[in-house]
């Protein structure tokens, strides 16, 4: 993190938005916005953003697997996959 580019604090924002989203496209480093010297915002570029995303999601499989053992909800991998042959066979596939 540079300090001195990464963190910004509104009114900087306000005025030079053009040259911030080019920083950010650029760079790929989060802009911390700050409103009376407290981070208020984060600033991120859509690629960054959309990666971010899939990685949480991905995240809350892991984690919502982790709860199924857990809990004792779990299938042998025998009878997982009998079991998915029979829904496929259902539909026709």
């Amino acid at each position: 993190m540079n300090i001195k580019e990464d963190i910004r604090p509104i009114s900087y924002i306000k005025a030079n938005a053009a040259e911030i989203l080019a920083q950010v496209n650029e760079t790929r480093r989060p802009v911390y916005v700050t409103q009376n010297g407290e981070a208020k915002a984060v600033l991120l570029d859509a690629k960054s953003y959309e990666k971010m995303k899939k990685a949480i999601g991905l995240l809350k499989l892991l984690a919502q697997g982790e709860r199924d053992i857990v809990a004792g909800k779990v299938l042998a991998q025998e009878d997982f996959f009998k079991a998915m042959d029979r829904g496929l066979d259902d539909v026709g596939l």
